[in-house]
């Protein structure tokens, strides 16, 4: 403390002002050779390597950006996809639908008709047999009315040469 006694700082002493400028400039040597050197290259390296993030963020945003309009792109040809998929269920529901109308309505009028042909069927069936019940029925009254009338021979043999004429002559 004895040395800070004499000090002043508004006259300072030649001496003191040289070996304090020596020192400073012998510091200010060392810190440029050992300091500031690495510090700037240390800078400069920090520099780029921020320059080369914001490039990167930039690279990345505008990857992102084209992702985003590709997926928009995809999302639309997968929407237009559906449209088109669901389009043609519906021509083929449409379509399966009208087949099976046309196939429900063709059996319809297939039996239809066979029940038409059955029922002609079994009205000409009934016809004919009511027909020969009929001829049966005729044939069995003449039998007994001729049986009645022609009791006797002779008039049997007279009533048959005549149906032998009437057959002929026919």
């Amino acid at each position: 403390m004895i040395f800070l006694a004499d000090f002043s700082v508004i006259k300072p002493e030649p001496g003191l002002l040289i070996w304090t400028t020596i020192i400073f400039l012998i510091f200010w040597f060392l810190m440029s050779r050992f300091a500031f050197k690495p510090i700037g290259a240390a800078l400069k390296q920090r520099e780029t390597d921020i320059q080369d993030a914001l490039d990167e963020a930039k690279k990345a945003r505008l990857e992102m950006s084209q992702l985003q309009a590709q997926n928009e792109k995809l999302l639309t040809q997968a929407r237009e996809e559906r449209t088109a998929i669901l389009k043609e269920a519906k021509e083929a529901k449409e379509e399966i639908i009208a087949e099976a109308k046309e196939r429900a309505h063709a059996e319809y009028k297939r039996k239809v008709e066979s029940a038409i042909q059955d029922i002609e069927n079994q009205k000409l069936a009934a016809i004919v047999a009511l027909k020969n019940q009929a001829g049966q029925m005729a044939i069995d009254i003449s039998e007994k009315l001729l049986r009645k009338e022609l009791s006797n021979k002779s008039e049997q043999e007279t009533y048959a040469k005549s149906l032998a004429e009437s057959i002929k002559l026919n």
